[in-house]
């Protein structure tokens, strides 16, 4: 029976993947406007940057944990400060102003009770701005017993827009730039837990509907962090290529998934590194995705530029 999950090569000419730098557990690759990558180093609890010279640096530490990465429409750093790989963890959502340096916290609790540990965040075209809060290390730290998804609207206004039990733990998000579709990884790292990628409606004001599933990659590793491009495929990091317990298999080995939003599996960039994370598009032209996985920062090509709330190119 032949596998689905192949090894079709979709980058453009067929471009090599190779590494653009390494270090030790790395997460939330962004990409500003002038060609400098931010990423998480989260197990070292510092943000790193990567500018287009090749020059890598510390752009903060300690981070707070910081997991997932993004830009607002503004050109601010978004940033999820997650708990996970030891203290330190800031739980919380925070912003930074790479224009005047201004760091500040959008939100640290919802109803009055601490975050889990927020893991990755979007921006829609509205410029509402969407994350998700999992427990994945120490959930005996959890102050809530809802691992859920929230939308921080433009007046400040923090919704629960998902929980339990229509999604079981809730990783990587992307939100369409119409505003009109929201994407979820929902990952559970349990015997029989949820390896699926979900979509939803979203209506005027961000509000979820129609709850279905794009792929489902179980028994294997399912996603972490996704990407949407411009012909609105998604670009999922998913697979591995050891498993770290019974509740998953080699099945789906490690790479960037591409799908179409109507579920049909398209191709794989293979990334041969345990484990990967997330991607990021950039470049002068849309087309350079970023990939984090392990201890290394990937870069490759691809034909179809992505869609962000915060283009490094012109279209």
């Amino acid at each position: 029976m032949p596998n689905r999950f192949n090894d079709v090569n979709l980058t453009e000419g067929g471009a090599d993947v190779t590494t653009a730098t390494s270090l030790a557990f790395t997460e939330g690759p962004a990409v500003h406007a002038d060609g400098t990558v931010y990423f998480s180093d989260i197990e070292n609890n510092r943000i790193m940057k990567l500018e287009p010279n090749g020059t890598r640096s510390v752009f903060r530490e300690p981070s707070g944990r910081t997991n997932g990465n993004t830009f607002d429409q503004q050109g601010r750093l978004l940033h999820c400060e997650g708990a996970e790989f030891g203290v330190g963890g800031g739980r919380r959502i925070t912003r930074t102003d790479l224009t005047s340096g201004e760091y500040e916290v959008l939100t640290d609790r919802f109803e009055g009770i601490r975050y889990n540990a927020p893991n990755d965040i979007c921006v829609d075209g509205q410029g509402r701005i969407y994350f998700t809060d999992p427990c994945y290390g120490d959930r005996t730290q959890m102050e809530m017993d809802i691992e859920g998804v929230y939308r921080i609207d433009l007046d400040g206004t923090v919704t629960r827009i998902l929980q339990q039990p229509d999604i079981e733990r809730p990783n990587g998000i992307a939100v369409t730039q119409d505003s009109k579709r929201l994407y979820l990884v929902d990952s559970c790292p349990t015997v029989g837990g949820n390896r699926k990628i979900w979509t939803f409606d979203l209506d005027d004001v961000g509000n979820p509907s129609s709850q279905r599933v794009i792929i489902d990659f179980a028994p294997g590793r399912g996603g972490d962090g996704m990407r949407l491009d411009m012909e609105g495929n998604l670009l999922i990091a998913a697979g591995i290529t050891t498993p770290r317990g019974p509740h998953e298999t080699a099945d789906v080995p490690p790479g960037i998934y591409v799908v179409t939003p109507q579920g049909e599996l398209k191709s794989r960039i293979p990334i041969h590194e345990d484990a990967l994370t997330n991607l990021a598009f950039g470049g002068a032209d849309g087309k350079t995705i970023y990939i984090t996985a392990g201890k290394s920062l990937f870069t490759t090509r691809v034909a179809i530029p992505g869609q962000v709330s915060y283009p490094t190119w012109t279209t």
